[in-house]
């Protein structure tokens, strides 16, 4: 078992496990809001076991996912037997998403939700299911509201599984997903207060998938305006502090329309961007 679980025997994480699937098959046809990442991918597969085509995994066909996404949740679903589906997602249109707030996340889980509330309805699923899991609990989440006041049920966080564990349930599995870095929408890359838009998200999702193909594997481009910010994975940051990798990020970034290109020397950090937020006076989860 992986040393990152050490801290629960590996009967307390079948039990976790066995909570999830009897929850699971409780729900009788259940639709899986389905992003591709490590939890949703554990998620829709423990539905498939638990349901077989009574459960749907359903994605966000919207401009803030990547197509590079796209094709690795295509082929995650064909090879697992998982039934899969898009649908159109508007939240592009929404004034109050675009301003990008604090609160934008909400808005985008708004809409995924009551876009799935139309599917349910029409064709017969009682339940819609997200791959929130425990440790998101505590974390600067606004899509949480909106997942309460839709209510979406949190199955993975009621089982009490974190981050780690479903890495490693999904390593037992053979999922290839147990190790995927943490990825979250390529909105997520705009500072709050700079407006969201399809052509900005773009130029994100273009820069990233150059630093992917110099063989990085975990970061982030941080979109503000003439100025692109470039966090790498610690591990990763001694090959990005090169005057030849320094030359190509230049390359690559003046030539998707920025003026000055910066390398974070603090490095890669999940939701840097709340930095800027009294996130202390806000309660978890809100």
């Amino acid at each position: 078992m992986s040393t990152t679980v050490s801290l629960i025997t590996a009967e307390g994480l079948q039990a976790k496990e066995r909570k999830l699937f009897d929850a699971l098959s409780a729900m009788d046809r259940v639709i899986v809001a389905f992003s591709g990442g490590t939890d949703s991918a554990y998620l829709a597969w423990a539905a498939n076991r638990a349901l077989g085509r009574d459960a749907i995994a359903v994605t966000a066909d919207s401009a803030s996912l990547p197509e590079s996404h796209k094709r690795d949740l295509e082929d995650f679903v064909a090879r697992y037997g998982i039934a899969h589906e898009y649908i159109a997602t508007r939240e592009f249109e929404n004034p109050d998403y675009v301003r990008n707030a604090p609160d934008r996340c909400f808005h985008c889980k708004d809409e995924l939700f009551t876009r799935l509330e139309e599917v349910g309805r029409e064709r017969g699923y009682r339940h819609i299911v997200y791959g929130v899991n425990q440790d998101d609990l505590g974390d600067y989440r606004p899509g949480q509201n909106a997942a309460r006041e839709h209510e979406v049920a949190a199955p993975l966080a009621d089982a009490g599984l974190t981050k780690a564990e479903i890495r490693e349930l999904s390593r037992l599995a053979g999922l290839p997903t147990w190790d995927r870095p943490a990825s979250a929408c390529l909105s997520s890359r705009i500072p709050y207060g700079t407006p969201v838009t399809i052509d900005n998200v773009k130029t994100v999702e273009a820069g990233e998938e150059e630093i992917k193909a110099l063989g990085f594997r975990q970061f982030r481009v941080r979109f503000h305006g003439e100025v692109v910010r470039i966090e790498i994975a610690r591990a990763e940051m001694e090959r990005a502090l090169t005057l030849e990798m320094a030359a190509r990020f230049t390359a690559i970034f003046k030539g998707l329309g920025f003026k000055y290109v910066a390398l974070d020397l603090e490095g890669y950090r999940q939701g840097s961007l709340n930095e800027v937020l009294n996130l202390k006076a806000t309660p978890p989860g809100k």
